[in-house]
């Protein structure tokens, strides 16, 4: 049997080419930024390599708007502070520059800039790379801040095998840490004053708090634990609430040392709408004053600590019901742990609302077992 042959097809009706081909680069120029900015970083590299004129466009500061130093590690997706081969920490630190460099190069006009790097380490000097990043890009209209400079995302494994573990070594690398914080906060103040959402470690020193407060755009703010032996004190907590005036949700992670469990703290703002203390131990409010206030989140977490029952109910007798703060300082609340609040929740409690303040009230109506 002869092959089948192909019908033939008149050249008149053939496609040309030509055809097969959209004119992308016949569209204004914002047109195409607008369409390379759905791209990944990697992604735009690999563009920049079609042409002359794609390079030139990918080159343009509108496309790199984002400085995120913790995509490498997504490998490493919840590990903090991972320990891999000397080999391999040089090969993320080598990319960690260049990563760098080519944000400087592109002339980045950044909206957001996350970082993981103990701001402690000299021999890395991984502060001065983030100054020296913010010294060499349009940074004032950077928007969202995910910072932790209390590790380092990866760590050379002989970097732990002969350092010093001693209390005394670990208090100075905390100084060194704080020191370079401090530094580098101050250094955000004058060059991102418009920040609105950050995420970073905090140690609730006057000065940070002094620093904190002058970001006056924030809307969102979440606060973790820096040295969890360093107590807060009311008056500071109070007064960083009170000195952000667009603030709209707050997330605390504070441990109260066990000498200052007699402590109550008072939270004031008049525009917070959402607030979080849910990762906090020992936190109890004695007075919130958040007229705008719509959803809390609390959770009372067992501290372990063996106490004698008169001792724990004199300390419990301090505080009071997380109910009545709420029904007089909250007045537009919605909505507790994640339940929906009766519209008369403020003129009587009932029984959901009873069993969502067992788990979150600290005061000796709703159980006085947590302290053991």
């Amino acid at each position: 049997m002869s092959p089948r042959k192909r019908p033939l097809v008149p050249v008149s009706s053939r496609r040309k080419p030509v055809d097969d081909y959209f004119p992308f680069n016949l569209l204004p120029v914002e047109c195409q930024l607008h369409v390379f900015s759905f791209l990944s970083e990697v992604d735009k590299c690999s563009c920049a390599l079609v042409c002359f004129s794609w390079s030139c466009i990918i080159r343009s500061w509108k496309l790199w708007r984002v400085a995120d130093y913790s995509r490498r590690g997504v490998f490493h997706l919840g590990q903090e502070g991972l320990l891999v081969s000397n080999r391999e920490f040089e090969r993320w630190k080598s990319w960690v520059h260049h990563y760098t460099h080519h944000l400087i190069s592109r002339r980045a006009s950044l909206l957001t800039l996350k970082a993981s790097f103990d701001l402690g380490d000299r021999c890395n000097n991984w502060g001065e790379l983030l100054s020296h990043l913010l010294d060499n890009v349009h940074c004032r209209d950077l928007s969202h801040l995910d910072l932790n400079w209390t590790f380092t995302l990866l760590e050379p494994l002989d970097l732990r095998v002969h350092s010093s573990s001693s209390s005394h070594q670990d208090s100075i690398t905390k100084m060194d840490q704080l020191t370079s914080f401090q530094e580098l906060l101050t250094k955000l103040t004058q060059s991102c004053p418009r920040i609105s959402k950050m995420r970073i470690h905090f140690d609730w020193s006057d000065v940070s708090v002094s620093l904190l407060t002058q970001f006056q755009q924030l809307r969102v703010l979440e606060l973790k634990y820096f040295w969890v032996f360093k107590g807060v004190t009311p008056s500071t907590l109070q007064n960083l609430t009170k000195s952000l005036p667009n603030l709209k949700s707050l997330t605390l992670h504070i441990l109260v040392p066990m000498r200052n469990l007699g402590i109550s703290y008072t939270l004031e703002s008049q525009s917070l709408e959402f607030l979080d203390v849910s990762p906090s131990r020992g936190l109890v409010f004695s007075s919130l004053k958040l007229p705008a206030l719509r959803e809390l989140q609390a959770k009372k977490i067992v501290r372990s600590i063996t106490l004698d029952r008169r001792t724990r109910l004199r300390i419990q007798s301090r505080w009071p019901c997380l109910y009545h703060v709420l029904r007089e300082g909250t007045p537009k609340l919605q909505a507790l742990n994640n339940e929906r609040l009766l519209p008369t929740w403020k003129e009587q409690s009932y029984g959901e609302l009873s069993a969502i303040l067992e788990q979150s009230c600290y005061c000796v109506r709703h159980l006085d077992s947590w302290l053991w």
